[in-house]
């Protein structure tokens, strides 16, 4: 095999895909039996890949496996498991571990592994690197070992895996030559780091840059409202400059895997290893954390003028995945928004064309079929995420109220964010 793929999610899957549409041949690996037996039987559980992109791989000869002594069949082994926080703010490590102990089981010499998983700067050096070594094989001697961070963008239409530059770093130049002559086989143009921390660096100062910046505009949000200003016209103004300036919006908090969670990585490893604090990153993650009790209290804001309580009051919310046009649902701000709604004793239900169902904090909440009759029905209706499936406008003139959370309704029955 040319590769092995371990952790077959929003990552992995997509890499896969590309190398086999390149000619390589590609078995993936991963611990979920009911994921693997899944996409050999063809279906697809990430919102990037159809059915009948799994049908496409499958007859260019991937299959998945559970079976670990298949990773040693392979030239190259990239890592592209889930690393979500932990309970002391820092990356949570057990899979990335597990697959560095599963492709030691089964090193040889002459092999490339790659950790695409986001973490803090040194991981792969300091935490894979050492696992690796158990094999008797020495990183840079015997093996090549590099880190390259994945820049998936789901639902993204223009930008894939394929047309997305690749940043590698590798332990030594070797390696980072060796895991860049990989990439490019696939991949339209790749970037090498000085090495592996820089590799791992690049992808939060990614994450950071838009985090910090989302808080801005989320806390210009805040005080626009109270002035008067309308921030939505303020960012189109400002967007005008050629130059010099890049627009972000405000919205209800933020999701997804990267903007919430990997800024706090750095943050933590700033802490632990400095021991002082990143008070950028800190400060974002508290003006965005906060984003979703905001939108609670504007909400009921609302319900009052129109002297209503939000007590008892039908709350009706649109979209609940982080992210407009697709399912995911990780970190989306509709959860604590919904959580807040219901402590403030609001009846909250939903409607999402791409979630059959939605629980919060392990109650299920009920799902409208009949949007509009919902939309008419409901003492407010809040804008949560808005899926192409959605005609803000006409929406928003069809309920009693509606609050946009995203700026995109224009009439004068809509309260936007």
């Amino acid at each position: 095999m040319d590769l092995v793929v371990l952790g077959l999610g929003y990552v992995g899957l997509p890499l896969a895909q590309q190398a086999l549409r390149a000619g390589l041949s590609v078995v993936g690996y991963d611990v979920n039996i009911d994921v693997v037996r899944a996409l050999n039987d063809g279906s697809s559980h990430v919102d990037d890949l159809s059915d009948a992109d799994i049908a496409e791989m499958l007859r260019h000869g991937f299959r998945a496996t559970t079976d670990q002594s298949e990773i040693g069949t392979a030239e190259t082994a990239v890592i592209c498991v889930p690393t979500p926080l932990s309970e002391d703010g820092g990356p949570e490590l057990k899979a990335v571990k597990a697959a560095a102990h599963s492709v030691a089981r089964s090193l040889r010499a002459g092999m490339l592994v790659v950790l695409e998983s986001t973490t803090y700067p040194g991981t792969t050096d300091d935490v894979v690197r050492p696992i690796l070594e158990k094999s008797g094989l020495t990183a840079g001697v015997d093996f090549f070992l590099a880190f390259s961070p994945e820049r998936i963008d789901p639902g993204n239409e223009h930008y894939g895996t394929h047309n997305t530059p690749k940043v590698v770093g590798g332990d030594t130049p070797e390696s980072t030559d060796r895991a860049a002559a990989f990439y490019s086989r696939f991949i339209e143009k790749v970037v090498r780091a000085n090495g592996t921390r820089e590799a791992e660096t690049a992808k939060l100062l990614e994450n950071t840059y838009r985090h910090i910046n989302i808080a801005l505009v989320n806390e210009m949000a805040r005080f626009c409202h109270e002035l008067g200003i309308d921030l939505w016209d303020v960012i189109n103004a400002a967007s005008t400059k050629p130059f010099g300036f890049q627009a972000f919006y405000p919205g209800p908090g933020v999701g997804g895997h990267c903007i919430p969670i990997d800024p706090n990585y750095l943050s933590h490893n700033v802490r632990a290893k400095l021991g002082y604090p990143f008070r950028f990153v800190e400060l974002a993650q508290e003006i965005n954390a906060t984003m979703p009790s905001y939108v609670a209290s504007r909400a009921q804001n609302i319900l009052n003028d129109a002297g209503l309580a939000m007590n008892g009051a039908s709350v009706l919310l649109l979209g609940v995945t982080y992210k407009a046009d697709i399912a995911d649902q990780r970190e989306s701000p509709a959860t604590p928004l919904a959580r807040r709604l219901a402590a403030l004793g609001a009846k909250v239900t939903y409607h999402d064309p791409r979630v059959e169902r939605w629980s919060v904090s392990g109650f299920e909440v009920p799902k409208v079929n009949d949007l509009e009759g919902a939309v008419a029905s409901a003492d407010l209706v809040i804008l949560v995420q808005n899926h192409r499936e959605y005609e803000a406008n006409r929406l928003a003139e069809v309920a009693k109220r509606f609050f946009d959370t995203r700026g995109v309704t224009s009439g004068e029955k809509s309260h936007r964010l």
